[in-house]
C-alpha cells in the first residue's frame, strides 16, 4: 500500500508542476521533453549495472517500446482533444482511462474484483465526472453540434490511448523481468523522447517556435515526479490487485491535486466539486475493504 500512496503522491506533484510551469508562447513539447529525458538519466542511474542496458530481453524491449508510443499518442491525442472538446471534458475522459487497464486484468489476468471493489470503482468513476463536470452559471466554449460525431471518436480514442499507456504498467508487472525494470523505464522514456523530438521539430516547422532552455529546465522538475510515479505504480501492481491500484492511484492523485489547490493557490471548490470529494472518499473506503 505505500508504493501505491507514493505513486498517486508523485503523480499529483507532476500535475502541479505541470500546472506552474505551463506556458503557451514557446514550443509546447519543450517541457514534456525535458521531462523524458530526466526520467531516463534517472532509470539509467538506477541500473546495477550499466552494461545490462545492451543485454536487455526482447520483450523488455518490446514492451517499452509499446508503451513509449502510447506515452506520446496519449499526448497527442490529449492536445487535439483539447482543441475541440475543451480541457474539462478531455480531461474527464483521460481519467476514465483506468478502465481500459482494468478490463485488461479482468479479461487476461483473471482478477476479478468484489462487489464492494465494483462499488468503489462505480464511485469513483461518478466522482471523476462530478469533479470534472461544470456547476450552474460556468461555461466553456464549445463547438458546432454537426461535429458530435467526431468529437466523441477523439474523446473515446483519448480514452483508450491514455488508458492503455497505463496498462503497460500491469502487462510488464505479469509478464515481464523484474530485474530489467531499469531497462524497461529507460527504453520507455528513451522512446517518447524520440517521438517526441520529432513532434517539437514538426512544431518549430509549423509555427516558428524553436526548444527553448527554459522550457526544458522546467521538463527536469516534471520528470522526477513522472518517473517516480511510474516506478511506483508498477510496484504496487506487482503486490496488489489492478481492482484497486487504478481507481486509488487515479482518484487519490485527483484528491491530493484539489487539495493543493485549496491550500497553495486559493482555489475554490463549486458544488460538484464537494460532491465528487465525498464520492472519492466513499470509493476509497470500500476499495480497501
Amino acid at each position: 500500500m505505500l508504493y501505491l500512496i507514493l505513486a498517486a503522491l508523485s503523480s499529483a506533484v507532476l500535475t502541479l508542476v505541470l500546472k506552474l510551469f505551463r506556458e503557451a508562447e514557446g514550443n509546447r513539447y519543450g517541457l514534456i521533453l525535458g521531462n523524458y529525458l530526466t526520467c531516463m538519466l534517472i532509470a539509467f542511474l538506477q541500473l546495477p549495472a550499466k552494461g545490462q542496458l545492451l543485454k536487455a530481453s526482447p520483450s523488455t524491449w518490446l514492451m517499452s517500446l509499446i508503451g513509449g508510443f502510447l506515452f506520446v499518442a496519449g499526448l497527442v491525442l490529449m492536445q487535439s482533444s483539447v482543441s475541440q472538446n475543451g480541457a474539462t471534458l478531455t480531461s474527464a475522459f483521460s481519467k476514465l482511462g483506468l478502465i481500459v487497464p482494468l478490463l485488461l486484468s479482468f479479461i487476461f489476468f483473471q482478477e476479478i474484483p468484489s462487489w464492494l471493489q465494483l462499488l468503489g470503482l462505480g464511485l469513483a468513476l461518478g466522482a471523476i465526472l462530478m469533479i470534472y463536470g461544470k456547476d450552474e452559471g460556468e461555461s466553456e466554449a464549445s463547438p458546432a453540434p454537426e461535429n458530435t460525431k467526431s468529437r466523441l471518436t477523439l474523446l473515446l480514442f483519448t480514452l483508450l490511448a491514455v488508458g492503455s499507456s497505463e496498462s503497460m504498467a500491469k502487462i510488464f508487472a505479469r509478464l515481464g523481468n523484474q530485474a530489467e525494470n531499469s531497462c524497461y523505464f529507460f527504453y520507455l522514456f528513451l522512446t517518447a523522447a524520440c517521438l517526441t523530438f520529432l513532434l517539437s521539430r514538426l512544431e518549430k516547422k509549423k509555427n516558428g517556435k524553436a526548444l527553448r532552455p527554459r522550457e526544458l529546465a522546467a521538463g527536469i522538475l516534471a520528470g522526477i515526479p513522472n518517473y517516480f510515479s511510474s516506478y511506483f505504480l508498477l510496484k504496487a501492481l506487482l503486490t496488489l490487485p489492478a481492482a484497486l491500484v487504478y481507481p486509488v492511484f487515479s482518484v487519490g492523485s485527483l484528491l491530493l491535486v484539489m487539495a493543493a489547490g485549496v491550500l497553495l493557490f486559493r482555489e475554490k471548490l463549486g458544488r460538484r466539486q464537494l460532491w465528487g470529494l465525498l464520492l472519492i472518499l466513499g470509493a476509497l473506503v470500500l476499495l480497501n475493504l
